[in-house]
């Protein structure tokens, strides 16, 4: 997807909220630091999980902070633990359990602070929790999914934001109940509030996963140009690949790849929903073939 004159201000948001979560008074020259670097990359025709990835390096390299937002991934992740449980017992009992933990694995979704396109704290998640719950997918995709999952001995699963990933469990296990084989991927570094890899084993990821691989780097959602080739190897024998997030979708919706993409999501901006035909706000499974 490329850039669009609404990424601006919410680049911008992003880049001063991070700026904060320090405490070290370096917000001046985190915003200066990217907006140069914002001013050079910028352009309508390039793909904005790149210009954005090309920004926020340059704003926490002004900040000197490796990872700025560990405390909020810390607490996202505790606040989605506490439903854990209450959600299992609700796909367990519901009569497709395998769609209900897809429209669970939506939920955390919302967990993407600093945007201003979603929640800031993740306390203000327990307001939305019911409404979340109550939401029904606008595009779905999901039959065709588990179509496909079926059909396949293994699943790439791209993940997204913390606390999100608490949620993305129940999924993957449902997944793994029907005999496959499931690789976690996650960020190379610490990026925003996604899930990087001591993120993953801090949550025990690693136990719910045949394998957790990352994508070789500091990039909004995954640049294929900078993985590495265990996880190339993985994406070609996979049957399909579950990417969670607007980053991923952005990043990835650009790419010619051999395998299915089948992309999970809260449609949080104008920009991305009406790339892919839904309303603002929207919760989506929309596989790509």
């Amino acid at each position: 997807m490329n850039v669009h004159p609404d990424c601006v201000p919410c680049l911008m948001r992003r880049v001063l909220f991070q700026s904060k979560l320090p405490g070290n008074g370096r917000e001046k020259q985190a915003a200066e630091a990217a907006l140069r670097t914002f001013a050079d990359e910028i352009s309508f025709e390039k793909n904005s999980a790149k210009v954005a990835t090309k920004v926020h390096r340059s704003a926490y390299d002004a900040m000197e902070e490796k990872d700025p937002y560990r405390e909020l991934k810390i607490r996202a992740d505790e606040v989605a633990e506490g439903y854990i449980e209450y959600l299992a017992h609700m796909i367990e009992g519901s009569p497709d359990p395998f769609a209900a933990a897809v429209k669970v694995s939506i939920i955390g979704n919302i967990m993407d602070f600093g945007s201003g396109i979603a929640i800031d704290d993740p306390d203000d998640f327990a307001g939305m929790f019911a409404e979340l719950v109550r939401q029904e997918i606008d595009h779905d995709d999901t039959a065709v999914l588990l179509d496909i999952i079926e059909r396949s001995s293994s699943v790439v699963y791209l993940f997204d934001n913390c606390g999100e990933a608490q949620f993305d469990k129940l999924l993957i296990r449902q997944i793994r109940a029907l005999g496959k084989r499931v690789v976690g991927v996650v960020r190379g570094e610490p990026i925003l509030n996604d899930v990087a890899m001591d993120d993953a084993l801090r949550i025990g990821l690693d136990k719910e996963v045949d394998g957790l691989l990352t994508t070789g780097g500091f990039a909004i959602g995954i640049d294929m140009g900078m993985i590495g080739p265990e996880l190339k190897e993985e994406i070609e024998r996979a049957g399909v690949i579950i990417a969670k997030g607007m980053a991923n979708y952005e990043s990835l919706s650009d790419e010619s790849l051999s395998v299915p993409v089948a992309y999970i999501m809260k449609a949080k901006c104008e920009p991305v929903a009406g790339s892919l035909g839904v309303r603002k706000g929207a919760h989506l499974v929309k596989v790509l073939q």
